[in-house]
């Protein structure tokens, strides 16, 4: 059973956008007739005095830009007992299993709307909320559900990234602040200095020293991993070259949080990289009240279990595959 739900939102910065001259009334009622009302395409179009085809379009742009938001309110009874079997065996105040998709490339966004969920859901007034990165957490932008100002704090747990601009950190605190009518704080330098000693003058820098004091206490942090394999953002942008990464995988690295790579065990590894990165220490994320990690698909299985075992999260949103064997291992 789904629980289809139009809400009015703030313009985004999704990738598909409504026709200028459609305005957020007109895209709000014909998502309404359609989705509420149970109207057909060529009814509503009838209803408005605009074309089928132009319907559809609105409708596409509609469910991307979270105007319209489905959710099926009942899960599949095998993702129900993982979520039980996860919350004893890593001690977790709440575990969300995801079923595994037909297609795995819509993993993370299914994750995403999960995680956008659980924020809606969960935020309460003056709450300061520390954000990580990457692919997964930014499809949670369009399931968050917007609000008006109320004392909300957005902070951006890490630096900036200059060669990738559709998952920087940056943007992605901005897009969450904007759905959340928040303040939003970012870290205004590069992930990755060129070297520790700039690393250091960059965070002694007072606005962004003063982040770093917050992420000790945060009433909220989301966050996710990400890997090493081919697959990773780090390879795919470029971010370190292969050099660095070949170093990195040598000194025992599975992964990251915020940057940092990690062993097997989720202790940041000694490496140069490590000591040039300009983000929250994993470990600074412990006295969060409300720690929640994202992630999902085989090759974050290792990283995800590093992360569990070393940061004790309160929350975890996983897909089906990787619950089941983070139960079953030892």
């Amino acid at each position: 059973m789904a629980l289809l739900s139009p809400v009015r939102a703030r313009r985004s910065s999704a990738k598909v956008q409504p026709a200028a001259d459609v305005n957020e009334d007109l895209r709000t009622r014909i998502a309404w007739l359609y989705y509420m009302e149970g109207l057909t395409q060529d009814e509503v179009a009838a209803k408005v005095g605009i074309s089928r085809s132009r319907v559809l379009r609105i409708l596409s742009a509609a469910r991307q830009d979270g105007t319209v938001q489905i959710r099926v309110t009942t899960k599949l009874s095998h993702c129900v007992e993982l979520e039980r079997a996860l919350e004893e065996r890593w001690g977790l105040t709440q575990a969300i299993v995801v079923p595994n998709p037909q297609d795995e490339a819509q993993l993370r966004n299914l994750i995403g709307a999960e995680v956008g969920h659980y924020l809606s859901q969960n935020l309460a007034a003056n709450m300061t909320v520390g954000l990580g990165w990457g692919k997964t957490l930014s499809a949670a932008v369009p399931a968050i559900v917007p609000r008006n100002p109320d004392g909300v704090r957005v902070v951006s747990l890490l630096g900036g990234l200059t060669r990738v601009n559709a998952h920087n950190p940056s943007e992605f605190a901005w897009r969450v602040a904007a759905r959340l009518g928040a303040e939003c704080h970012m870290m205004a330098g590069p992930v990755f200095a060129p070297d520790a000693r700039t690393r250091d003058a960059l965070a002694a820098h007072i606005g962004i020293r003063d982040i770093f004091s917050a992420a000790r206490s945060l009433d909220m942090a989301v966050i996710s991993v990400g890997d090493l394999t081919p697959h990773s953002v780090f390879r795919e942008y470029g971010l370190l070259s292969a050099d660095e990464l070949a170093s990195l995988e040598a000194a025992g690295a599975i992964g990251d949080v915020l940057c940092h790579f990690i062993d097997a065990a989720g202790e940041v590894v000694e490496h140069q990289v490590n000591r040039r990165v300009l983000a929250v220490h994993p470990a600074d994320l412990r006295g969060a009240r409300n720690l929640v990690l994202a992630s999902g698909g085989w090759q974050k299985h290792a990283v995800i279990r590093a992360s569990l075992t070393s940061l004790r999260p309160h929350v975890l949103i996983v897909d089906e595959l990787v619950a089941d064997r983070l139960i079953r291992e030892r």
